[in-house]
């Protein structure tokens, strides 16, 4: 029996616009829109701020000068944020109806300059009862450690907590974890999951 359920964050309940990020990026610096995600994958620093590892103040500077950007910290978090559009994947509905019977998180790869916005932006994030964030824990997606942070938060065995993601290795990391988890596709699928097993009726 399912008795909590667990959502990833970016591409499941929020969509990723990184067409958007990385051109409103470019329109601030000399590096073309397409080379954007290179230059900064190049960096190695992302990993380095998703696990709380890195300042949000540090990460600004240093992406900034790798990309020759000039920007206060204020002009870039709204760059940097310009990944998150106006609308979701997930009805907030859908949430309150899971959260009536089982205890529901959030797991998630982000980072402090992301979620501070993300809750701002987003209400129905209020549904969840806890958040379990990578720059929390110190661990990633894929980690076991992760997934462990997560089982905990729900105080139940691993077999009686659901997850989707929309990436397939962190789907089978959950299932390594002993995780019931299924691959996000659409809202419709995941409440057909979730009505499999009773979760919802």
């Amino acid at each position: 029996m399912i008795r909590t359920v667990i959502f990833d964050l970016g591409g499941v309940i929020v969509p990723l616009d990184f067409q958007t990020l990385y051109g409103r990026i470019s329109e601030r610096c000399a590096v073309p829109a397409e080379e954007i995600p290179h230059r900064i994958a190049a960096t190695e620093l992302v990993p380095l701020l998703e696990t709380g590892r890195m300042s949000g103040e540090e990460f600004t500077e240093r992406i900034s000068e790798s990309l020759g950007l000039v920007a206060t910290p204020e002009e870039f978090q709204f760059l940097w944020n310009s990944l998150f559009p106006p609308y979701t994947f997930i009805d907030e509905d859908l949430l309150a109806r899971i959260k009536k019977r089982h205890r529901l998180l959030l797991l998630s790869n982000t980072n402090a300059l992301h979620f501070e916005r993300v809750v701002e932006s987003y209400p129905l994030l209020r549904q969840f009862d806890q958040y379990v964030l990578s720059y929390k824990v110190g661990a990633l997606k894929p980690s076991p450690e992760i997934y462990q942070a997560a089982i905990a938060s729900a105080g139940c065995a691993a077999e009686e907590c659901f997850f989707t993601d929309d990436i397939a290795d962190y789907v089978d990391g959950a299932r390594r974890a002993g995780i019931d988890a299924v691959r996000f596709e659409s809202q419709a699928q995941i409440a057909a999951e979730l009505r499999a097993r009773g979760v919802l009726e």
